[in-house]
């Protein structure tokens, strides 16, 4: 019996050709292509390239054009920066469109890569994918609903009628797209996790449990938020208002979604949470008042100061440059108390909101001039020092 054995050759895998033999097959294929085959693949290679550049042009313009349209006007002139959002989605973009548009120059020149978009690898690179185009596409979104809210804000309040009605709105906006931009930045959150294979439902659920932990550890926090939401719905104080919060006092800068921020006349910040501030002294909501206390000596005649606090009041308020800001003719109380310090009068005068410091001022300097020219004295404190008379000692003044 004669035994043979047969030579087996080894079959071809099949998954196919393996990443290193397509590199390989790639390389002796682009150096076996005849000259106009290589000019036509380098054309492919141009347009393919010119149409990234076109698409990412494109790209631009329209974001450029929806955040023209939707965003306010600046004002003075001034151009509109690009947001840090706008930045990075459109960074974000570029790369992917610079990734597609390698990868389909490479399959113009004969690359395919089957093995690696089948294998472990691709699926990796579908899950970075699909990843990075939900942080493009909640990065848009998270800039368009900015844009939105606050233009529409913007348009809404520039129509309003009322100043306090403006003044709520400007406040509102900041407030809702910060809440539109963490419900965007939530919902794109889960949506990579899902991507990846965490499963939401459990997380959820977690999620609540923690939030609500979390929730009776950080009773501050959610007592500052609602609480400015309670403030800027009722119109308590809004952006432009001059408050006073506790010992400090200044003009409402800004209010966020837990603190709101005072400006004070020598430029300090005075940032208060919500919680802090507990009662708010609103100096400018619907009008104002400039009180004047008059402190005047035992020896004036009363009656003539008071004609003249009368008479300043109305010259002021007829005057063009006041007649606008003061609101009622005033009102000149009379005596208000009697004291070894002096006779004290007292009078006001109903002003629009904010500009009662102006017409203080203004005001101040009139009846001085006006008490100076009639011969009405203010009260002066002097310190008078009576030294015993010497000579009234006889003898020894020690006994």
């Amino acid at each position: 019996m004669i035994l043979t054995t047969a030579t087996q050759t080894p079959a071809p895998s099949e998954s196919g050709p393996t990443f290193a033999e397509q590199l390989q097959s790639f390389v002796t294929g682009v150096m076996q292509l005849d000259p106009e085959q290589a000019a036509i693949r380098a054309g492919l290679s141009l347009l393919v390239f010119a149409g990234g550049a076109l698409f990412m042009l494109g790209l631009r313009l329209v974001l450029k054009t929806l955040a023209e349209r939707l965003a306010p006007k600046p004002s003075d002139g001034e151009t509109r920066k690009p947001s840090n959002i706008t930045r990075w989605a459109i960074r974000i973009a570029q790369l992917a469109i610079f990734v597609a548009v390698l990868l389909i120059i490479l399959r113009v020149w004969g690359l395919h890569l089957d093995v690696i978009m089948k294998g472990p690898i691709g699926a990796v690179l579908g899950v970075m994918w699909r990843i990075a185009l939900i942080i493009v596409l909640s990065l848009a979104a998270a800039e368009l609903s900015q844009l939105a809210i606050r233009g529409l804000f913007t348009r809404v309040a520039n129509r309003a009628k009322n100043f306090r009605r403006a003044s709520q709105l400007h406040t509102l906006a900041p407030v809702l797209s910060g809440v539109a931009v963490t419900a965007i930045v939530i919902a794109a959150t889960m949506m990579a996790l899902s991507e990846i294979g965490v499963e939401i439902g459990p997380l959820l659920a977690g999620a609540g449990i923690v939030g609500l932990a979390v929730g009776f550890g950080a009773q501050t926090i959610v007592k500052d938020f609602l609480t400015g939401i309670f403030l800027i719905l009722e119109d308590a104080v809004s952006v432009g208002d001059t408050v006073r919060i506790g010992d400090f006092s200044g003009k409402v800068e800004e209010m966020s979604v837990r603190t709101i921020k005072l400006r004070d006349f020598d430029g300090t910040l005075h940032i208060f949470p919500y919680s802090e501030a507990q009662v708010i002294h609103n100096r400018t909501r619907g009008f104002s008042f400039a009180v004047f206390e008059l402190n005047l000596s035992h020896d004036a005649n009363i009656t003539k100061a008071l004609e003249l606090m009368k008479q300043t009041g109305d010259t002021l308020r007829a005057e063009d440059a006041f007649c606008t800001l003061i609101l009622a003719p005033i009102e000149v109380v009379g005596v208000d108390k009697l004291s070894d310090a002096g006779v004290l009068l007292k009078a006001r005068i109903k002003t629009a909101p904010g500009k009662q410091w102006a017409i203080t001022r203004e005001y101040n300097r009139r009846i001085k001039q006006a008490f100076s020219e009639s011969g009405v004295e203010f009260n002066s404190t002097q310190l008078k020092l009576v030294t015993p008379d010497l000579a009234a000692f006889t003898g020894d003044p020690r006994g």
